[in-house]
C-alpha cells in the first residue's frame, strides 16, 4: 500500500482552532490593537454578519419554544391610575409656580420712554442666534458693476441669512436617513451637529458684541472659524474611534467565543 502523503504535508504544523475557522476573530484573552483592527477589515464585516445571523436564529428559537400568548392590553387603565398620577404631578408643579410667584415677584422697572432709543437692544436669549445673523454686514457683497454699491440692504441680507440657516436645519433630517443613533456610528452627521451647536453659540456672542470684552474683528472671525474647527475635530475623533467601537460592540453583543 503506497503512502501518498508528501513530506511537506507530514511536517506541516497543525493550525490553532479559532472562533470562525478563518483566523479573523481574536480569542477572548487577546485584545487586538488599533493597528490590528485597521488591518482586519474583512474580520469586522464577518463578525458583524455572524452577530446579526446568530441574533436572528436565537430570536426565532425563542419564539418557537415559547408558549406565551400576547394579550390585547398590557398597561394600566387610564382611570384611575394614569389620571390620578398626572393630576398629582400637574398640581404639584402649578403649586410651585404659584408659590414662587407669590414669594419672589418679578421686578418691574421704570416704564419705557418712547422718545429715546436704548443703547443696547436685545431679544430674548433663545433668539440671540437669529439676532446675530442680522449683523453680518461685512459679508454683504459689494459689486463693482453697481459702482461699489451693495446688491441689497444689510437688513434684507440679514433676513435672507435667517431663511438660509433655518432652511438648512429643516433639510438635515431628510438627508440623514440612517438608523444609527450613536455619534460614533455616524461621524459625519455628528460633526454637522457639533458645527451647528457651536455656530449657534458663536453667532449669539456676535449679536451682543457691544458688551463682549473682545476685539470685534477677532470675534467676527471666531464666529465662523470655531464651528469649522470643532466640526473637523469631532469628525476626526469619531472616525478614529468608530472601527474599534464597532468591533467591541459586536463582540460584546454577539458573545462570540473560540472553541475550548
Amino acid at each position: 500500500m503506497t503512502d501518498d502523503t508528501t513530506t511537506d504535508d507530514r511536517e506541516a504544523p497543525a493550525k490553532t482552532p479559532v472562533a470562525d475557522g478563518s483566523g479573523i476573530v481574536a480569542p477572548d484573552d487577546e485584545t487586538p490593537t488599533w493597528r490590528e483592527r485597521k488591518e482586519r477589515h474583512v474580520g469586522l464585516a464577518r463578525l458583524t454578519y455572524e452577530y446579526f445571523e446568530r441574533a436572528r436564529r436565537e430570536d426565532q428559537d425563542l419564539r418557537t419554544e415559547s408558549d406565551y400568548v400576547e394579550r390585547d392590553v398590557l398597561a394600566f387603565p387610564t382611570w384611575p391610575h394614569e389620571t390620578v398620577r398626572n393630576l398629582s404631578i400637574a398640581t404639584f408643579f402649578v403649586g410651585m409656580i404659584i408659590f414662587l410667584s407669590a414669594t419672589l415677584p418679578p421686578h418691574i422697572g421704570d416704564p419705557a420712554n418712547p422718545s429715546s432709543t436704548p443703547a443696547i437692544i436685545l431679544p430674548d436669549w433663545y433668539l440671540y442666534w437669529s439676532f446675530g445673523l442680522l449683523k453680518l454686514n461685512p459679508l454683504n457683497p459689494e459689486l463693482a458693476v453697481l459702482g461699489g454699491q451693495k446688491i441689497m440692504a444689510d437688513r434684507t441680507y440679514g433676513v435672507l441669512a435667517n431663511v438660509v440657516v433655518v432652511s438648512i436645519i429643516a433639510v438635515v433630517p431628510f438627508l440623514n436617513k440612517g438608523a444609527a443613533r450613536r455619534p460614533v456610528e455616524q461621524p459625519f452627521w455628528a460633526a454637522v451637529g457639533v458645527f451647528g451647536v457651536v455656530f449657534a453659540f458663536t453667532i449669539s456672542l456676535l449679536s451682543v458684541k457691544n458688551i463682549i470684552p473682545m476685539n470685534v474683528d477677532l470675534l467676527f472671525d471666531l464666529t465662523f472659524l470655531a464651528p469649522v474647527v470643532t466640526g473637523m475635530i469631532t469628525y476626526a475623533v469619531l472616525k478614529t474611534m468608530r472601527e474599534g467601537y464597532m468591533y467591541d460592540l459586536n463582540r460584546r453583543y454577539y458573545r462570540l467565543r473560540p472553541p475550548k
